[in-house]
């Protein structure tokens, strides 16, 4: 029973102390980015945890519409279509979703989507404003995708491992009133 719960720990834990790694600079800073920020490291592992919560179709359909919605941001972002990215919705997607797993309720799918839709647009967004120049966009928009995709894969596999215990869905709602919590202080701050 504990041994699931520890394999999660450890995953996480690996997260925070693993580097790119930048042997043939494909993504440049585009890899590293969606990790400079508690707020787009929490979402991204919330969106997969909460996808796994979900179950079925939602472990592929959730991230999905995060990640094809963070394209779209990106672009608008890379091409400067807009001046600012909203850092509230940012933190808002935290709180959002942390909110969602630790309520453990079925949501419709369309609302799924949307919502997680627009916050991968403010996701990507920002980082498509925030583009180091001396990378291509490709390349940076493929960086940042690559990590967003790892984000969503550590926090998936991390909550299956839970569902394999007894109480893992409890612990899967702690973790959403602990990611809740930090969302609000984001909101605040």
């Amino acid at each position: 029973m504990r041994n699931r719960f520890d394999q999660a720990i450890f995953l996480n834990l690996l997260l925070l102390v693993s580097a790119p790694c930048w042997g043939h600079g494909f993504g440049g800073s585009g890899l590293l980015h969606p990790l400079t920020g508690l707020d787009h490291v929490l979402a991204m592992l919330a969106v997969g945890i909460w996808s796994a919560q979900l179950g079925g179709l939602a472990l592929y359909m959730v991230p999905g519409c995060f990640m094809g919605m963070m394209v779209l941001g990106g672009v608008v972002g890379l091409c400067q279509l807009v001046e600012h990215s909203s850092e509230l919705m940012i933190a808002l997607s935290v709180l959002v979703v942390g909110v969602a797993i630790l309520l453990d309720r079925r949501v419709a799918s369309w609302i799924t989507g949307v919502g997680v839709g627009s916050f991968g647009f403010s996701h990507g967004l920002a980082h498509g404003l925030e583009m180091n120049q001396a990378v291509t966009p490709t390349t940076y928009l493929i960086g940042f995708l690559i990590t967003t995709l790892g984000l969503h894969l550590i926090g998936a596999v991390s909550a299956l491992l839970l569902l394999e215990d007894k109480h893992g869905r409890q612990y899967i709602q702690l973790l959403g009133a602990g990611m809740a919590l930090i969302g609000v202080w984001l909101v605040l701050k």
